[in-house]
């Protein structure tokens, strides 16, 4: 139940992200669902494989650089869906900034 949650929140400030970014173009609730659900996916897949392989640009640039590999995934995540769009990497790099910082608060206050 709680990775359903989970999943619904993340869909939640998918959209959100995508009404408050120009360069974001998803069609609907229900696409910005499907994202969350491949996003998570391709996260729980590739996350730790890339952490490792780049660990010394993390060390380096002191653990920030997991937000360019967050935006890696979710560039891959918009490869997938055709009715989800991102202009430009730095789009993708914000967008998956605030993604990650909303659904995280998010579901600290409702779980």
């Amino acid at each position: 139940m709680e990775i359903i949650l989970r999943t619904v929140i993340m869909g939640g400030v998918i959209l959100g992200v995508s009404t408050l970014l120009p360069g974001i173009k998803i069609k609907n609730f229900l696409t910005a669902l499907k994202v969350a659900v491949v996003y998570s996916i391709i996260h729980a897949i590739c996350f730790k494989i890339l952490m490792f392989l780049s660990l010394p640009f993390l060390i380096i640039t002191l653990g920030l650089f997991v937000f360019v590999i967050q935006a890696c995934l979710l560039w891959v995540t918009d490869q997938f869906i055709d009715d989800f769009e991102i202009d430009g990497f730095g789009t993708t790099l914000l967008a998956s900034l605030l993604i990650s910082i909303g659904t995280w608060v998010l579901s600290r206050l409702i779980l």
